[in-house]
């Protein structure tokens, strides 16, 4: 199960001192959600359930031709970001900086243990609106 919240960004903190990894995810279903995402060098399918703040996840490693193969079956355009792994005690604030087609937005994901716990979750100041139910904010439909 996956919970987590999503923000907008007011401002950007300073970056250089958080370690990131580079993202290209594309999607060959968006009912449901069938992901294919590169990280770094590692390659990944992923099917999500139905939901917005908290639902199913299932991932499996895939090869690098596999993801290649794939990759050219996705609808729309693939993503492209670059995350950054910022720590915000007990959590890791997922922070997303788009390139590509969606450049210019940023947008930060926390995940949680128990949705009890994302809903009691005070954002830090540069957070911006919270876009955690609103469909428009999920990667699967900015593609």
């Amino acid at each position: 199960m996956e919970i987590e919240r999503k923000f907008l960004i007011k401002e950007l903190p300073d970056l250089s001192k958080y370690d990131y990894v580079d993202i290209e995810q594309g999607y060959l279903c968006t009912h449901p959600v069938v992901r294919i995402r590169k990280k770094n060098n590692k390659y990944i399918l992923t099917y999500k359930g139905s939901g917005l703040m908290a639902r199913e996840e299932i991932e499996a490693e895939l090869t690098k031709e596999a993801y290649e193969h794939l990759r050219e079956k996705i609808d729309g355009h693939a993503i492209t970001k670059r995350r950054y792994l910022i720590p915000f005690e007990p959590y890791t604030i997922e922070l997303d900086v788009f390139e590509g087609h969606k450049k210019g937005l940023n947008m930060a994901e926390v995940e949680f243990p128990s949705v009890e716990e994302a809903n009691s979750f005070v954002p830090p100041e540069w957070f911006g609106e919270d876009v955690t139910n609103d469909k428009n904010y999920h990667n699967s439909n900015m593609i």
